[in-house]
């Protein structure tokens, strides 16, 4: 099953621009943990991730009656950002639990994928 999975907040950890660059490493280096531990884990597979830029650079697109409107900054406004996104496949819930643990300890939302077909 695929999920994806919201870095939503920072969580316990302090927001990224407050980090040392040697915070900025450990943190990294948890990240390439996590990356490995995938790789190793049967059944498992990190199909996408990336980082994304702040709130402020999102672009919110609605279509309403046939016509696009687009306007600067996310859909809601929430306290907190969404940071990065993965798109995991993995062969239940508890795996990739267990598997996320080894990020830092960010707020997270894991949402499975659903198969139209």
């Amino acid at each position: 099953m695929k999920y994806l999975v919201l870095l939503i907040g920072d969580g316990e950890l302090k927001p990224w621009p407050d980090h040392t660059d040697a915070e900025q490493q450990a943190v990294m280096r948890q990240f390439e943990a996590f990356d490995a531990a995938c790789r190793e884990r049967e059944g498992v597979e990190v199909l996408a991730g990336e980082a994304l830029a702040g709130p402020s650079h999102a672009t919110t697109i609605r279509t309403r009656g046939g016509a696009t409107t687009l306007s600067e900054g996310p859909y809601a406004e929430v306290i907190e950002q969404m940071g990065g996104f993965y798109l995991v496949e993995a062969p239940d819930l508890d795996v990739l639990v267990d598997l996320l643990g080894i990020l830092p300890a960010y707020d997270m939302q894991v949402s499975p994928a659903v198969d139209p077909y």
